[in-house]
């Protein structure tokens, strides 16, 4: 019988393994593909890339000019307020040329030839004319195509000069990469690619949380537990360790989902406009912090590798050595790493939990949100959090749960024998 017990748990322990390989090979490829489609979807390349406002406006300009539909009815209106543009323009230039020939005495030579002449009367009666010439140019489809070619030029122009060039080295490798036409094919198809796996990876989920049910259920239920049973279990318990620390705990995401406003009478839209994301396991976060140059972040990073991988990964040996020699807890360290520690265990969490708010939510604010001051507040913006616990937190989570199971059941002075 307790061979069959042996073999059963020995079972869990193979589909635990098994089931914790796949899911961090199909976890690691949807996180690189996670990667690519938030960087296709920052904000950086939509909302607040001059590229494509240029794009916008051309397009807008375009249309401006296609809707120039100057009819019979229209015309005696627009000839009307042609002719008032005129008349104010040359009013002006007259009034402006009197004033500044009056300072000299050549000048008011020319005041006088002018006024003597009637330049600007002769060009006053010759605005109908202009007005005429002025519609009939409008009218010119060839003439509305130099028109838009000249504005869009000037568009241009006026972007280059004014605004950095956008650095699209990365899109472009991402688009090669993935065998892709442009930006907007390959982020709809990393989109694809990241549900199919998210798809795929859930029976695996599922998986490893009933085998965890499972043996912290035989941990608390079986009686005259062996050794190697116990052995078995703390080995399930450091799969769970593994995954844990492996795969990514939390998925902070805040993007615009949708932002529209009127321009120029015209709707722009700007859809999935990413602000923000961070999705780090355990061990990239000691990485990143141990190899910044700030004392600060050193010592969260050397804090974190403590709780969250020394110190439990050391309470499981120690659980692994007492059953060898159970002398042992005699010794003070090993009595208050496999009796008394119970209280800590569930503190690498929490600096985790801490740890990954404080670089998110501060990331969110200093990174990203400072940028939304100077977007007018005349628009319609739906904005979103996609922050999710992932299952790198769970798997962490059970295996907290499962060492304090056996934590307890060695100290309730659990007889274990030898198979």
């Amino acid at each position: 019988m307790k061979h069959i017990r042996l073999i059963s748990i020995l079972i869990l322990l193979a589909a635990a393994i098994a089931g914790s390989v796949v899911e961090l090979s199909k976890q690691h490829e949807r996180q690189h593909l996670k990667d690519h489609l938030i960087e296709l979807s920052k904000i950086k390349y939509g909302l607040f890339n001059v590229d494509e406002w240029k794009v916008i406006l051309t397009d807008i300009i375009t249309e401006k000019v296609e809707e120039l539909d100057i009819a019979d009815s229209d015309r005696e209106e627009m000839h009307h307020r042609i002719s008032e543009f005129l008349y104010k323009v040359i009013d002006d230039f007259e009034t402006r040329y009197y004033e500044e020939n009056s300072k000299s005495v050549s000048g008011l030579f020319k005041s006088g030839v002018a006024s003597i002449t009637g330049t600007f009367d002769k060009l006053k009666e010759d605005i109908p004319t202009f007005t005429d010439q002025i519609i009939d140019f409008l009218k010119d489809e060839r003439n509305r195509d130099a028109i838009r070619g000249y504005l869009t030029e000037k568009l241009n122009e006026y972007a280059d000069n004014t605004f950095s060039e956008t650095d699209y080295s990365l899109v472009e490798h991402i688009v090669e990469d993935h065998e892709q036409d442009d930006r907007y094919s390959t982020a709809s198809f990393l989109d694809n690619e990241v549900k199919r796996l998210h798809k795929e990876t859930k029976p695996y989920k599922i998986l490893l949380i009933v085998i965890a049910f499972i043996c912290g259920l035989l941990a608390v239920t079986l009686q005259n537990i062996t050794r190697n049973e116990i052995l078995a279990l703390i080995a399930v318990c450091f799969v769970y360790l593994f995954i844990g620390v492996q795969l990514p705990m939390i998925e902070i995401d805040a993007r615009i989902s949708e932002v529209t406003f009127s321009l120029m009478g015209e709707s722009v839209a700007f859809t999935d406009q990413v602000l923000y994301y961070k999705s780090k396991s355990i061990l990239e976060i000691v990485q990143l912090m141990v190899f910044q140059n700030r004392l600060d972040l050193i010592a969260v990073g050397i804090l974190v590798l403590t709780f969250s991988v020394l110190f439990p990964a050391t309470k499981l040996l120690s659980s692994v050595f007492y059953l060898f020699n159970p002398n042992v807890k005699s010794k003070r360290f090993f009595d208050f790493m496999i009796f008394r520690s119970g209280k800590w265990s569930m503190a690498d969490v929490m600096v985790v939990a801490i740890f990954m708010a404080y670089i998110g939510f501060d990331g969110i604010i200093s990174e990203q949100l400072r940028q939304m001051e100077s977007i007018a507040k005349s628009i319609d913006m739906i904005t979103t959090n996609n922050s999710d616990l992932l299952f790198g937190f769970y798997a962490f989570v059970t295996f907290v749960l499962m060492s304090l199971i056996l934590s307890h059941r060695l100290q309730k002075g659990v007889k274990v024998q030898a198979s």
